[in-house]
């Protein structure tokens, strides 16, 4: 069967389990919650070219409110208010929705606000679950607000933030870092290297701050220093099938040889945030040095060494496929058409388990190992589904910015 066709089923699958499954999820966050199916069901509308699943989007976004409105308090961008908020953002900038300028976030602003103020204390500036995911949200309303009252708001948390990274940041010949917990459990610290809870989301926020002049003197220096430090990690072994570890503890290389091949860790989120970070500091050799990187990645193909066990966007074979398409469309480099187009193959082979959505399930490895149904867009089907569409949409797509790709 043509592996487009088998995509289109895959989402008609993946759709028809959505409707009747949602009510599983009571978080409302855009990459664990109720918020990432409704993009799904929008995205899908637009794909179908039909109403029937906006509707079921609306539905979603009333859900939301509910919840919201019922006590849901949990702030973060992965599983809460701030990922909602966001979400909604995007959804008024793809036309999916008319809703007014101020819908939630004038209730809910002084809350996340204080929620970034309490993450910067701690230092947690994990982007799901700490500072940098808030900051990402107040970002995206500074770019979208109509009321100047609110930019200059915003632009007040914003350049907070930066000051609070700037004054906890470590710096030495090699950089600016960040250190944080590596593996709490065993006391062991460091600096996370990765895109999902490390200084490469850091980068990647960055890189989107500093586009605008009300931040460029603030976060310039800063945003070319850690770009400086992560280029120090990289592998001096051209034998490594990685070029970077996942982290560097006590100023050494991890132990662990190779990074994984993911959304979550590994070259390919280092990679693309150096590649922002290239575009918008008009550097060509940290561009190129960003595209050396990604090219190298698309040669791992067994999917044992590159630690791949589940389908899933964070850790899987459908995040891989959902970053080289979006490569190959920003660059129209044929070495990323190919690479998606493997991707997209194994990612269906993937769909073997019986009792999953859709033939998939996902992998839980870090404390116990399980597989576990999961209908979210960070590891569940919703994800899945965002993905195939935007592999085999005529049209492009805004939602992988919930994941810092686009």
């Amino acid at each position: 069967m043509d592996i487009q066709l088998q995509l289109r089923n895959k989402l008609q699958e993946i759709s028809k389990i959505l409707d009747t499954e949602d009510a599983e999820n009571n978080e409302v966050g855009v990459l664990s919650g109720v918020s990432g199916i409704a993009l799904f069901q929008f995205y899908y509308s637009k794909f179908l070219d039909d109403d029937i699943h906006a509707d079921k989007g609306v539905e979603s976004i009333t859900k939301i409110v509910e919840y919201i409105n019922d006590g849901f308090s949990y702030p973060t961008f992965c599983v809460g208010i701030a990922g909602a908020c966001w979400a909604l953002e995007i959804l008024k900038e793809e036309d999916f929705v008319e809703l007014e300028d101020d819908f939630l976030s004038s209730d809910l602003d002084p809350y996340l606000l204080e929620a970034m103020r309490g993450a910067v204390q701690e230092e947690n500036y994990d982007f799901l679950h700490g500072a940098i995911g808030y900051g990402y949200y107040f970002l995206k309303r500074y770019e979208n607000t109509t009321s100047e009252k609110l930019k200059k708001e915003y632009a007040l948390y914003i350049e907070e933030l930066i000051l609070a990274l700037k004054k906890s940041s470590k710096n030495d010949e090699r950089g600016t870092w960040w250190e944080s917990d590596l593996r709490k459990e065993k006391e062991i610290r460091g600096c996370n290297l990765s895109l999902s809870h490390g200084i490469s989301s850091m980068i990647n926020f960055f890189s989107r701050v500093v586009k605008h002049d009300d931040f460029r003197d603030v976060v310039q220096e800063l945003l070319e220093q850690t770009v400086r430090y992560v280029l120090s990690c990289k592998f001096k072994d051209n034998s490594v099938t990685s070029m970077f570890p996942s982290w560097v503890v006590n100023d050494k290389e991890t132990t662990e040889e190779t990074s994984r091949l993911g959304w979550c860790y590994g070259d390919l989120g280092i990679g693309i945030s150096l590649l922002r970070a290239g575009e918008v500091l008009e550097d060509p050799q940290l561009y190129e040095e960003a595209i050396i990187v990604l090219k190298h990645s698309t040669k791992r193909r067994d999917l044992e060494e590159a630690s791949i066990m589940d389908a899933g966007l964070c850790h899987g074979a459908y995040g891989i496929l959902l970053i080289y398409n979006f490569l190959y469309r920003k660059t129209k480099e044929t070495v990323f058409k190919e690479a998606s187009d493997f991707w997209a193959m194994q990612a269906l082979t993937m769909a073997t388990h019986e009792q999953g959505y859709a033939g998939y399930m996902a992998w839980r490895g870090a404390k116990v190992e399980e597989w576990k149904k999961e209908i979210s867009l960070l590891e569940g089907v919703a994800g899945v589904g965002l993905s195939i569409i935007s592999y085999l949409a005529p049209f492009d797509t805004k939602w992988e910015e919930c994941l810092l790709i686009r």
